[in-house]
């Protein structure tokens, strides 16, 4: 029976209070992401209290799911990183608690998040989408307040161009005005000029009041009452002053939902199934309409071609249609090669729209099954998240928000990435549904196994101190030595035994130095193809070092500072580039590797030879040192 212990309530409501705080951080964060995309539709308006009330509360539902992985992510990496860092994580597990038995309490929690992610994306998420939508819409669609720039054309006011050279900010008036009105259609255009003008609203908001001072007003006077002759004239009106009214809805009017039916993020997973099945019935009707035209069309040309040919074969005529065109005069031949062209860009014109209007269908049918699977996939992410954060926290033991937040932040950016080219590629068609919308959690998963196996062996994953040894190994940088005296001294160095085998190292690295010849170029053929261990090396180093093991208990500062001259041997990168046969041989047969890899080992050979020489010459210092004690 599972029962539930005081560790995993502690555990759970350190998360808990993290998760909650971490959750409105990453939802305020979203939030301001998601308001500067539309802020421009915003600026502006005059949208009121209540309206900009319901658009922030119609985002914050919808990007709750979004938050919560990230949130997890941030909270869990806090939690197991303040537990390592005050060592309450080394104390759980002395007391024989493994890692993932400390994670169980976080592991329910995250389960419970995860689903109640789902019915929030399922059930709550989708209303307000199509609420948040709606409101969208209706924003951009209100007319913006009267901010009339100055020297470019302003297009706020319906069926008019208006351009002002100048304004004056104290007054309000407009000096240097031009207008392009547009009335039925472009034939009807007027265009204004004025020296000056006001322009106020009235006190419905409902109309405009443009007074001009000073202009003329040019106006085509072709109408339909005049017909479409060319000999009526337009009309020039020159005024001193005169007032326009033009209509300007101020007013904020909710759009009509019922135009956003093609939205597949404010649908339910069995709406979506729904919309799938009505829109493939409906474009399936569609397709076989067009190929019943399709059919029709082409019996109907067989026909009408085999009934012509009859014709001539009574006629006794066999030409074939070159030879009918070649007949025809130029005016008629002129006549069927546009008549030609016509009906070919007729045809032409038909196929685009019909193939734009089934590849509207599939795009559709897409985005609707792009959501129906991110709403799985989204949840999962909050459990792929926990399995990220925690075990980082465990393994990295550093709290707050310095750290932790560079590796969440780093963690989502690659997650965000991920997600939003397998969305995109998925809903252009080029990559499956599938594919495009698991690639975020395919890549992250292997990542949080990875993670929670090294945390749960003690991995140092992030020993960064291990990398910087690699690396200075791999580059062929200097270790140094660092010997200090010892405050207390316990049991004090064997020095003659000492001085007797540092004469023995320096008589066997005469004779490997005689032996080997490290200052020529090593056999080639041997290196890559023939190797022989060289343990010879390997047991100096280790004589050496016990020695200096033992040196290091002395109190005399001579001998001391002789140990910091000894330099650390690197006993196998001057025998071959690398520990297995296949991938020396590999290296040699791959030439520009094999050459770099070559040059590099006899650098070494060279380093050798001269840490050997500073080896004798140190060697000689302490004994020296010791026959005068």
């Amino acid at each position: 029976m599972l029962r539930i212990k005081k560790l995993d309530i502690f555990i759970a409501k350190q998360f808990g209070l993290l998760f909650m705080g971490t959750f409105f951080i990453c939802q305020f964060v979203l939030m301001m992401q998601f308001l500067w995309r539309y802020i421009d539709d915003l600026i502006g308006k005059g949208i009121s209290m209540d309206v900009m009330a319901q658009f922030f509360w119609y985002m914050g539902l919808m990007l709750v799911p979004q938050a919560l992985p990230l949130a997890i992510l941030l909270s869990s990496l806090m939690t197991f990183g303040n537990l390592g860092e005050s060592s309450e994580l080394t104390a759980i597990k002395a007391a024989g608690i493994s890692l993932m038995q400390a994670f169980r309490s976080l592991i329910v929690i995250t389960v419970i998040i995860m689903f109640g992610s789902f019915y929030f994306q399922n059930n709550v998420g989708p209303h307000s989408n199509q609420k948040l939508a709606q409101l969208l819409i209706s924003m951009k669609q209100k007319s913006p307040e009267l901010e009339i720039p100055e020297g470019i054309f302003y297009d706020g006011i319906p069926n008019c161009n208006l351009y002002v050279q100048k304004k004056d900010m104290n007054t309000g008036k407009l000096y240097g005005i031009m207008i392009y009105r547009m009335t039925d259609s472009y034939e009807d255009a007027a265009i204004i000029l004025a020296d000056s003008g006001m322009l106020q609203s009235t006190a419905e908001k409902k109309h405009l009041v443009l007074s001009l001072y000073s202009g003329e007003w040019f106006e085509n006077m072709k109408s339909s009452e005049f017909g479409n002759s060319a000999a009526v004239p337009y009309r020039r009106e020159t005024f001193v002053s005169k007032k326009i009214v033009l209509d300007f809805d101020a007013d904020f009017n909710l759009t009509d939902a019922s135009s956003l039916a093609n939205n597949a993020k404010g649908k339910s997973l069995s709406e979506i199934f729904h919309s799938i099945d009505s829109i493939n019935g409906l474009y399936d009707s569609i397709g076989k309409n067009y190929l019943s035209e399709a059919n029709a069309r082409f019996y109907r040309t067989i026909q009408v071609n085999k009934v012509d040919s009859l014709k001539e074969i009574k006629k006794g005529q066999t030409e074939n249609f070159d030879t009918l065109y070649n007949k025809l005069s130029n005016d008629k031949k002129l006549r069927a090669l546009n008549d030609a062209q016509m009906t070919a860009q007729q045809e032409l014109t038909d196929l685009n729209f019909k193939a734009m209007v089934t590849s509207d269908a599939d795009y559709i049918i897409r985005q609707h099954k792009i959501e129906a699977i991110k709403k799985f996939t989204l949840a999962l992410s909050c459990l792929i998240f926990f399995f990220i954060g925690a075990p980082l926290g465990a393994i990295i033991r550093k709290g707050g928000l310095g750290f932790p937040v560079i590796i969440s932040v780093f963690v989502f950016i690659i997650f965000y990435i991920l997600d939003n080219t397998g969305y995109r590629m998925s809903r252009l068609g080029t990559w499956t549904i599938w594919f495009g919308q698991g690639l975020a959690p395919a890549v992250l998963a292997p990542i949080a196994i990875f993670v929670t196996y090294k945390a749960s062996n003690d991995s140092t994953v992030f020993n960064m101190e291990m990398y910087k040894m690699f690396f200075m190994k791999l580059l062929g940088l200097r270790i140094k030595r660092h010997v200090f005296g010892k405050e207390v001294i316990i049991e004090e160095p064997k020095y003659t035994e000492d001085a007797q085998r540092l004469e023995k190292l320096n008589s066997d690295i005469y004779i490997y130095n005689k032996v080997h010849e490290l200052k020529k170029l090593p056999n080639f053929i041997n290196v890559f193809f023939k190797y022989q261990p060289d343990n010879e090396i390997e047991r100096i180093s280790d004589e050496l070092e016990n020695v200096i093991e033992d040196l290091t208990n002395t109190r005399n500062k001579v001998i001391l500072h002789n140990l910091n001259l000894y330099p650390i041997l690197a006993t196998k990168a001057h025998t071959r580039p690398f520990e297995r046969q296949w991938l020396n041989i590999l290296a040699a047969i791959i030439v520009p590797v094999g050459i770099v890899l070559y040059l590099r080992m006899w650098r070494f050979r060279i380093r050798l030879y001269r840490d050997l020489n500073t080896i004798k010459q140190s060697n000689a210092n302490i004994i020296s040192q010791i026959k005068e004690m």
